[in-house]
Formats: structure tokens, C-alpha cells, sequence
């Protein structure tokens, strides 16, 4: 069941929060030392919250998990794939607004799931908590930096999970995953209270799920700004949830498999595309060939994509290795950290504040570009998700002498999600593809501010081509 399916199950009373609960424990006991998603369990006090006064929000009673990175409940451990932190013990000093807006959905939080250290890499693998596994191959990566999640939500732990993304760490982990992710137009959902802009507007928060109503409905509960927010989305025009019904024909939609950076694309992430085009045609939209970024390609390459990018990778990791000094008191040392955290927390020391303020310019002209194209007369992209499917564990190895491989080996993964990070469009992957038993995503983005246009496409693709009998080979039953 999908936590829509769940939620119903309580309001008619066929079953209690606490039996939701007490069997999604114990399919995390049944399944997570082979996956290793759950790495800070919460049963207890999830057991202590389903027998109380559950919020009556439209998830009420149902089972979830927080990534141990973003959304956080005062107390709860709140590690980051660090081991500074894990060996500190840190918790997290109180409530974001988003956790608090997850718990007032009615949702009920068991644990927290693994992710690499500070989120850096598409694949979960941190020293501090080890690797998490793919649920449809366990040999191979379950994406990241939302990996655990992913997992946990495959292999039917949860019915879906919280994830975040900074250069497609929702998408990705979802399209390796088979599970639809739904990144969020930039500042849609608030990152307070300790975070306002973070890394200059990067990243998104919400969930990698198994169904659009899911992702909708979710959406929907949590979406605002809150007090203090530097800048918000513009509000949608109506509920979220009400687009899962609507049947829309004539979209123009644009496609591409050529990424805005130099990149081969595997033939499986390519047929995804064309297969979708398909169904799009069947179901009365213009589909031609065409993209925002041939904008950038026509410019000679006069935007380096891949290295401005860095520019705000690097510094927030910088200021993050500074204000977890303050918050242990003592330094960051190279020894406290994974050598790639370390190698762009140089790169962030090293670029100048102008540097910065100047790339961070470079992307709001590229911002333009793709929003002129939109405004040309689209009304959404369709790229892959990734340039490759889930590869083997072990494949961002950052133990060499030159740590920066590990983080130049996630360019396939992010060839065609960072830019919309970048930029701030809306953007959601659905698993439409696999490669060798493995799912492969299909990307579809948005102008800025209009999910609801994604849902619309979305619940309409999910219903002439579904997903829901596509079952991982680790499940729990």
C-alpha cells in the first residue's frame, strides 16, 4: 500500500496507528541488515506517539522516516554521514518547520535513514554508517544523496520517506529506486528555522514515494513559506491533490537526451525518453525535440556549468565544516572528515567571496535562458533522470591520491538534474525505465512555480502506463 492506501485504513478504523507502526518496524528489524537504510531507529518513541494524540493531518497514523540531513526533531540524532558527529553523539537542538509539518500530516517517524557524508555524492556509502544497498540489486548503489530513503521506501519498509536535494538527490535515488520523486520549485517548502538560502537557493526539500497521489498529497500538507524566510515560491492556484485528476491534452513538450555538460548517456536512460515521448503523443500532447540548455551549447560554451556549480558545492561545505566546529568545539581537522568532504572544504576556502557572488551571477543568467524558453511557448522538458543506471558499490572511491575523482565520477548521475538546481524549476522523476532489472527515471521539469503541471502529466503517465505491481526483489512481504 502507498500511504494514501494506509491513511484510509485508519480513518476507517480498520486498522490503528499502532499496528501501522509496530508492522513497519517490523519490516525495518526483517530487512534492514541486509539494506542498511534505518540507521537511527526511533521505534520507542514512534510506539509512544501512535498510542497518543495523533495530529488528524491526511496521513494520520502512518509510518515514515526522516534522512538523517535536513528535517530534524528536536533530540533526535541528527549525524549527517559524519563521524565527527557520530562519535560526538550530536542531536539535533529543536524542530525545523518541516519536520513539525510532517508530524502535524499525522505521520509518525520510526527512524532516521543513511546518507553519504554532508550529502555530497549520488550514491550512500559514508564511512560513518556504511553502505546502503539497492533493494532491486544489492551489489549496486541506491543512489543517494536521498539513498537511504530510496531504499527504505523499495524494499517496503515505508510507504514513502523525507529527501532532499541539492544537485538531484531526490531524483536520483528515485529513479534508481523505482519510486517517483518530486523535486520542488526552489523555496516552495521552508528550510528554517536555522536555514534560510541554503548554498544561495541549491536545495529542495520533500519525499521519494511510490505513488503521485502520495507525492501530491504530501506536498500539499507542507508547502508555505514560514516566518522569516528570505524569499518563498509563488503560491499554487489550487490544491495540489486536485490535479491528480485532471486529463490534459496539448501540452508542447520538449525532449532531450543530450546533457548540458559533457557526458555519454547510457542507451537505457535514452530509450526511457523515447518511450515516453510515446506515450505523451498517445495522450494528445506535442512532444519535438528541443531543450533549454541547447541555449548554453549554442553559446560556444561560454557557461561552464560543471565548475560554477563547484563554486557553491565547495563553499557549503566550507561553511558547514565551520559551524559544525562551533557546534563541537574544537576545529574540523582532515581527519574528522571523508578526503573528498575535506578536498572541496579547500576548494570553498580557496575561491574568494567574489569569485562566489560572481558564479552565482552566471547561474542567474542561465536562469533566464531556460526561463525564456519556457515563456517561448513550453510547457515542460523531458530529459532522463541520470546518464547511467545504478552502478556497482565502490564506484566513487575517494581514498586515492586525487579525492576529487570520487566527485567528478557523479557527473552521469547529475548531468541532467543539478542545472534544475541551478536554476530553481520544478522537476520530477518517475520510474518508467529499467536496465538489467535495474529501474532508470524519466525527468520531466516544469517552468518555475508550477508543480502542478507535473502532477497533472504525471498522474495521467502513472495511469496509462502503472507502476504500483513493480516490486524490488528484496521486499518485505
Amino acid at each position: 500500500m502507498d500511504a494514501t492506501a494506509q491513511a484510509e485504513l485508519v480513518r476507517s478504523g480498520e486498522a490503528s496507528p499502532l499496528e501501522l507502526v509496530d508492522a513497519a518496524i517490523a519490516r525495518v528489524e526483517k530487512l534492514n541488515p541486509e539494506i542498511n537504510a534505518v540507521i537511527h531507529e526511533l521505534f520507542d518513541e514512534a510506539r509512544e506517539q501512535a498510542q497518543g494524540d495523533v495530529p488528524d493531518g491526511p496521513f494520520k497514523g502512518v509510518p515514515f522516516v526522516l534522512k538523517d540531513l535536513g528535517a530534524t526533531m528536536a533530540g533526535q540524532p541528527f549525524h549527517l554521514g559524519m563521524k565527527l558527529l557520530k562519535e560526538a553523539d550530536f542531536r539535533a537542538p529543536m524542530n525545523t518547520y518541516l519536520a513539525e509539518r510532517f508530524r502535524d500530516a499525522g505521520l509518525i517517524t520510526i527512524g532516521k535513514t543513511n546518507t553519504p557524508e554532508l550529502g555530497i555524492l549520488p550514491t550512500t556509502e559514508p564511512d560513518a554508517y556504511g553502505a546502503t544497498r539497492n533493494p532491486w540489486n544489492t551489489e549496486h548503489s541506491a543512489g543517494g544523496s536521498s539513498g537511504g530513503s530510496a531504499a527504505a521506501v523499495a524494499s517496503g519498509m515505508v510507504p514513502f520517506a523525507h529527501a532532499n536535494d541539492g544537485g538531484g538527490s531526490i531524483r536520483i535515488p528515485a529513479a534508481q529506486n523505482g519510486l517517483v520523486g518530486l523535486k520542488p520549485t526552489r523555496q516552495r517548502i521552508s528550510e528554517g528555522p536555522l536555514t534560510g538560502d541554503n548554498l544561495s537557493g541549491l536545495t529542495a526539500e520533500l519525499v521519494v514515494s511510490k505513488s503521485v497521489r502520495d507525492t501530491a498529497a504530501i506536498l500539499e500538507a507542507v508547502h508555505g513559506p514560514a516566518p522569516g524566510d528570505p524569499y518563498w515560491a509563488p503560491p499554487p492556484a489550487r490544491p495540489y491533490t486536485d490535479e491528480l485528476d485532471a486529463d490534459p491534452e496539448g501540452f508542447r513538450v520538449g525532449f532531450t537526451t543530450a546533457a548540458a555538460v559533457d557526458v555519454e548517456v547510457d542507451p537505457a536512460c535514452v530509450a526511457v525518453v523515447e518511450s515516453t515521448v510515446k506515450i505523451l503523443e498517445s495522450l494528445g500532447h506535442e512532444v519535438s525535440q528541443g531543450s533549454p540548455t541547447d541555449a548554453a551549447a549554442a553559446a560556444g560554451g561560454a557557461i561552464d556549468i560543471g565548475d560554477t556549480f563547484l563554486t557553491r558545492w565547495a563553499a557549503g561545505q566550507t561553511q558547514l565544516l565551520d559551524t559544525f566546529a562551533m557546534l563541537v568545539g574544537r576545529a574540523v581537522t582532515e581527519d574528522d572528515v571523508e578526503p573528498l568532504t575535506w578536498a572541496l572544504s579547500q576548494i570553498g576556502r580557496e575561491r574568494s567571496a567574489g569569485r562566489y557572488l560572481q558564479d552565482v551571477g552566471v547561474h542567474h543568467a542561465l536562469s533566464r535562458m531556460i526561463a525564456a524558453w519556457f515563456e517561448s511557448g513550453f510547457d515542460l522538458l523531458v530529459t532522463p533522470t541520470t546518464a547511467r543506471p545504478a552502478q556497482p558499490l565502490g564506484t566513487w572511491d575517494d581514498s586515492g591520491e586525487r579525492p576529487m575523482d570520487a566527485f567528478d565520477a557523479a557527473l552521469p548521475e547529475g548531468a541532467f538534474t543539478a542545472i534544475f538546481n541551478v536554476t530553481g524549476q520544478p522537476a520530477i522523476s518517475l520510474p518508467l525505465g529499467d536496465a538489467d532489472g535495474i529501474p532508470v527515471g524519466v525527468h520531466i521539469v516544469a517552468p518555475f512555480g508550477r508543480e502542478d503541471l507535473l502532477i497533472q502529466v504525471a498522474a495521467q503517465i502513472e495511469r496509462a502506463e502503472p507502476w504500483a505491481d513493480r516490486v524490488a526483489p528484496t521486499f518485505a512481504e
